[in-house]
């Protein structure tokens, strides 16, 4: 027995002499009585240690297991994505390979088209969302302007041309939106 355990039974036992001294101004209880009442306080307290120990032991394993599929979440996360773009990059290189055979441009843009097709769905399958903002308000939380165009063609502060597509993820933005935007002709 720990130090704790033999603690805990001492406890125990003073507390059931306690209450043994107060039943005792009722009646007296013999010594093999009170015998019976302390071996039945340590048999509780020695089942409620197990019970303690089991518990502890259960926690640990809890937590270890908990922080072993944390750590698999965190390495193999991206399992299903990566499933995806192997799809899209067999395609580039099938389109890559037959650019150099053939040089055939009809056929190269037709597959180089549904490359981009393969790779959009893959992308929005997980959340990720293209932004082109071409025609639409300036919005600098969305948008980073890498310069102003003088125009009276649309209203101040549109963009005009997109020079790199923007990207968000689950609607949080990834990468802005290089964008040029309208300024009024002065």
């Amino acid at each position: 027995m720990d130090k704790e355990q033999e603690q805990t039974h001492e406890e125990i036992a003073d507390n059931n002499n306690q209450e043994a001294s107060a039943q005792g101004n009722e009646q007296e209880l013999s010594p093999e009585e009170l015998g019976n009442l302390l071996e039945d306080a340590r048999n509780k307290a020695d089942e409620h240690w197990e019970q303690v120990v089991r518990a502890r032991a259960e926690m640990d394993n809890l937590k270890k297991r908990h922080q072993r599929e944390l750590e698999n979440a965190h390495k193999y996360g991206l399992e299903k994505f990566v499933g995806e773009l192997l799809g899209v990059w067999d395609s580039l290189e099938m389109g890559y390979n037959a650019a150099l055979e053939n040089h055939d441009v009809e056929k190269l843009l037709e597959g180089t088209e549904l490359t981009l097709k393969m790779l959009g769905d893959a992308m929005n399958k997980f959340g990720v969302e293209q932004i082109d903002p071409e025609g639409q308000p300036f919005d600098p939380e969305k948008h980073q302007a890498m310069g102003m165009v003088p125009t009276d063609e649309v209203p101040p502060n549109t963009v005009v041309q997109v020079v790199q597509k923007g990207y968000s993820l689950n609607g949080r933005l990834v990468r802005p939106a290089m964008v040029m935007v309208s300024q009024a002709v002065s």
